[in-house]
């Protein structure tokens, strides 16, 4: 079974990094557990965990579809960067494409495991494996240039 708590916790934090919204990124997180909670598909563990991510995910383009009413107010935290190396480490996270930001968000900061984000992305763990690497090392490049 999944801890609840702690995964709406990982939810929310998934759905505000796409987002950039606190109102948006609650209201998908509760609409993800709902919509969870009111299939009875028996999911427990990983698959659970999977399930979750790609209902949110869905979710969360599903938004982006919509017109928007009002550009981006929130920054994405509250107190801003603590460091020059924060600051630098996002610019070079926001100059990835999308589907690269949200790997690394979800293994590093979700600490989602491989085999979960196998499932999601529909890649073998090698290919994950290497994709990560490959996005650390540029990253890891870009913010050595920068110093």
């Amino acid at each position: 079974m999944i801890n609840i708590d702690e995964q709406y916790d990982k939810l929310y934090r998934y759905c505000f990094f796409r987002l950039h919204d606190r109102e948006e990124a609650e209201d998908i997180t509760q609409e993800t557990f709902l919509r969870y909670f009111s299939r009875d598909r028996g999911l427990v563990g990983e698959p659970a965990l999977c399930y979750l991510y790609t209902i949110a995910r869905n979710l969360c383009i599903d938004r982006y579809r919509r017109p928007k009413s009002s550009p981006l107010t929130e920054e994405l935290t509250a107190e801003g960067p603590d460091s020059l190396e924060q600051l630098a480490l996002r610019q070079a996270m926001e100059r990835l494409p999308e589907e690269d930001r949200e790997l690394i968000w979800l293994r590093y900061v979700n600490e989602i495991p491989v085999h979960v984000l196998c499932r999601l992305y529909g890649q073998s763990r090698f290919a994950i494996f290497r994709r990560t690497q490959k996005i650390l090392k540029q990253l890891r490049e870009e913010l050595e240039g920068t110093e």
